[in-house]
């Protein structure tokens, strides 16, 4: 039965851990030059509605990186929810590749693309959650665990807006029994249904979660996290809007200061340099934004390995008896 990723939330503590577990399986045998050709012949379809350069390299990389091949479907390339339905490019993609990515606009979107196809489809990006993010976000995290602590251990500050990358780390945090921390403005905290599915996390698996306005809640944070203020499936804030709303909750090194000695700081990326994080922490040895960037490689090709490897395989005997019989029908025609 095929499975789709479309939020973290459709996944157990222990099935989130195989995912991010193979995924750096995955790099420590590339960083030792084995290249496992566990998507040769395959095909990935990479839906874009908007554009990208983490997730696009990314996800094209990790392809290319384990045999298989990626098509990109930017805007205007294919026909999705224009001349043909959603369901139906889902139908037909389903007829032509083995797996689709899509970054798409509308959380709805992607859901009814999963629902309409029979191969299995990852959401690379909605404006609700951005799951493949939280992936490499934990990876990350992993590789730069404070001495002496477990993940379940940890607290993971999130600062600023409520976007749907900070919806996606509170649900990875809490259903991996963690302490997540959303900082930032009344008018754009976490809504009322993700504090509801964290709520239920925390009751399955452990952990905590804080959703406020209140500075002191950042005390003792092995991770600052933040994104971009300006939002990016609406008309974009003016400058000195979205500073008015937002400066409190600049990571700058003040703030880091106020956390655990030794914390460090993640962003997905892109940054505004001087808005949500200023260049002293960015620049600093406490960033571990870049390797979070090279992270989502590693998260990409551990979700395309778990999300096909259910995929049927042939024995040598059949692949043998399908090379004879089409080297009968080649004869046949060609006369060789």
């Amino acid at each position: 039965m095929k499975k789709d990723f479309i939020t973290v939330q459709d996944f157990t503590k222990e099935e989130l851990m195989d995912m991010i577990n193979l995924s750096i399986a995955l790099k420590k045998a590339i960083k030792s030059g084995y290249y496992p050709p566990l998507m040769q012949d395959l095909t990935l379809g990479m839906i874009f509605q908007q554009s990208s350069t983490r997730t696009r390299v990314a996800f094209e990389t990790a392809m290319q990186n384990l045999g298989g091949h990626a098509q990109y479907l930017g805007p205007g390339m294919i026909q999705l929810g224009a001349h043909e339905t959603v369901e139906d490019t889902g139908r037909v993609l389903s007829q032509l590749i083995d797996i689709i990515m899509a970054r798409v606009i509308e959380h709805q979107t992607v859901v009814d693309l999963a629902a309409a196809s029979s191969i299995p489809v990852i959401n690379a990006m909605s404006d609700k959650t951005h799951p493949t993010q939280a992936i490499a976000d934990i990876i990350t995290i992993i590789e730069h665990l404070p001495d002496g602590k477990r993940l379940q251990d940890c607290k993971v500050v999130f600062t600023g807006d409520g976007t749907q990358v900070a919806v996606s780390l509170a649900y990875i945090c809490t259903r991996l029994g963690m302490h997540f921390v959303h900082y930032g403005p009344k008018t754009h905290h976490l809504k009322e249904d993700v504090r509801a599915a964290m709520d239920a996390n925390v009751k399955l698996y452990g952990g905590s979660w804080e959703v406020t306005d209140d500075r002191n809640s950042v005390r003792e944070a092995d991770f600052f996290y933040t994104d971009v203020w300006y939002g990016l499936y609406e008309d974009e804030l003016p400058e000195d809007e979205r500073v008015r709303i937002f400066q409190k909750y600049q990571i700058n090194r003040e703030l880091m200061q106020m956390g655990n000695l030794g914390a460090k700081f993640m962003h997905c990326l892109p940054a505004t340099r001087g808005e949500d994080v200023t260049d002293k922490v960015i620049d600093s040895p406490v960033a571990i934004c870049w390797d979070q960037a090279g992270n989502r490689l590693t998260a990409m090709r551990g979700l395309l390995v778990y999300f096909t490897q259910n995929f049927p395989v042939h024995t040598d005997i059949e692949i043998c008896a399908a090379k004879e019989a089409l080297d009968e029908e080649l004869a046949y025609i060609f006369g060789f």
